[in-house]
């Protein structure tokens, strides 16, 4: 037996709301042909033109090789196109293309409707109680993150 009950962890609890709503995105965004892991890379690319896959990664929360497949994908189809960078040549910004955001807005109205409706089952306290709680949640969680240990020099 364990020390700590599995109704009494709060982990459990965001786990199986996160799989719910990432089950809820991934149906809704089905006819677009997109995954909840391309439909958020294009979304954080439509607000941030050129931006690296390594930030893009950092805000999708994702690795980054991860994001490099996701990333792969999407310009195997179209969406994006990498660039080397005016003055980094060793950097590729990635752009969204007019079929990408096409594919995102079709994309972002069905994601949208799943996000409406999860916010009607709370009332605006609610809500905001929620988002409060959730980024205490990340906040405390964030804190006790042992940090990765350096790069080790050659």
């Amino acid at each position: 037996m364990t020390s700590m009950p599995a109704s009494e962890r709060i982990g459990s609890y965001i786990k199986r709301a996160e799989q719910a709503l990432s089950a809820a995105k991934n149906a809704a965004l089905k006819p677009a042909g997109l995954t909840v892991a391309q439909y958020a890379a294009l979304l954080h690319l439509g607000e941030n033109p050129g931006i690296s896959a390594a930030a893009l990664a950092r805000l999708c929360g994702v690795t980054p090789p991860t994001m490099n497949t996701v990333l792969t994908n999407l310009q195997d189809r179209e969406y994006i196109e990498r660039t080397p960078h005016e003055w980094h040549r060793n950097v590729l910004e990635i752009r969204i293309t007019d079929e990408g955001a096409a594919v995102l807005k079709q994309a972002d109205a069905a994601a949208v409707r799943v996000e409406r409706t999860l916010a009607t089952e709370f009332t605006e306290a609610e809500r905001n109680t929620l988002l409060d709680l959730f980024t205490r949640c990340a906040d405390a969680l964030d804190a006790i993150r042992p940090e990765q240990p350096a790069a080790k020099k050659k």
